[in-house]
């Protein structure tokens, strides 16, 4: 066969050490789906592949096992998957169209865990709707709380759910039990003045552990939902680091509106000799220096008047 390598990595199939054979690589936003669809890859996986399904790192699936032949199979059997996910696609039938912004993660959020903050699904299928499909390769991962599940952290992009907690004055008992929480499992940002709890608004961290244990209620989580963007956390082979702050107490229009205004910044930055064509955006940023894509990724957004910015961002990390 004449077959064109770029050609099929951009359609999200792997070129895999076995000459002739590929993978297929299924998007999920937000790691959750009706399970009728997994009925659906099974017959990927059985008619075209080799009976086996991996489920990735990132929250999808890849079917190994496929013949480069019945690429084109594969992505008709794709079709209902692509369709019931609502992924942006530019023919159908023709499968994904980009193989490059990585599927974007997600903790459970607030559907089942107790101590998230809000929908990581819904928020995560609104990111992917806004930067898919694109070849750059972004890692994105949202998490309901600052417990960090899903390791945001260790993303271009992670974002951490934040709650401003409301406390009910008159409801509460002077236990204590939101006190002892957040000084055991939270940042100690809560006192006691008078009987009466004080929030430290500088030291909060917005993570909920008030609301979660208080017994009477009188801490809620606010109606308006938050978030914590970090940004240019990394691993691979040099330099590995976690992502820092760079917005608190942010909307999710402004997260977006940066993510997207980053793919400008690489657009215009990005080396284009380096090896496969591909340079991390972490690198990028280190290279031309934070200030410059700090100026990029603001570009245009106005912020709500809570979020904070940090005006530097210093990584540390290994250094090889």
């Amino acid at each position: 066969m004449d077959l064109n390598t770029k050609k099929i990595k951009k359609n999200a199939f792997r070129v895999t050490k076995v000459r002739g054979v590929t993978a297929s690589r299924i998007r999920v936003p937000g790691g959750h789906m009706q399970a009728e669809l997994l009925g659906k890859i099974q017959e990927i996986a059985q008619k075209y592949g080799n009976g086996t399904i991996h489920i990735t790192t990132r929250q999808g699936f890849e079917v190994p096992g496929i013949k480069y032949e019945d690429m084109d199979k594969v992505n008709k059997l794709l079709q209902p998957i692509i369709e019931e996910l609502d992924i942006n696609q530019e023919v159908p039938g023709k499968g994904y169209t980009a193989a490059g912004t990585r599927n974007v993660a997600a903790c459970i959020g607030n559907k089942v865990c107790p101590f998230a903050n809000y929908n990581t699904t819904n928020f995560a299928k609104k990111i992917d709707k806004a930067i898919f499909p694109n070849d750059l390769h972004f890692k994105i991962a949202l998490t309901g709380c600052p417990n960090d599940c899903i390791k945001a952290r260790t993303h271009d992009f992670g974002i951490i759910g934040m709650t401003e907690p409301q406390y009910e004055i008159d409801r509460c008992v002077s236990c204590g039990a939101c006190i002892k929480k957040c000084k055991k499992k939270s940042v100690d940002a809560l006192k006691f003045v008078n009987y009466k709890v004080v929030r430290n608004e500088d030291k909060c961290i917005g993570c909920g552990e008030c609301v979660i244990n208080c017994p009477t209620g009188a801490w809620t989580r606010s109606k308006e939902k938050y978030y914590k963007l970090v940004i240019m956390g990394r691993t691979g082979k040099r330099n590995p680091r976690l992502a820092e702050d760079f917005l608190i107490w942010a909307d999710e229009e402004s997260i977006i509106k940066i993510i997207l205004n980053t793919y400008k910044f690489v657009e215009k930055y990005i080396d284009k000799d380096a090896p496969g064509g591909k340079e991390h955006i972490g690198y990028i940023i280190d290279r031309v220096g934070f200030s410059e894509y700090k100026k990029w990724a603001l570009e245009g957004i106005e912020f709500p008047e809570k979020t904070i910015i940090k005006q530097c961002v210093y990584w540390s990390g290994l250094h090889f």
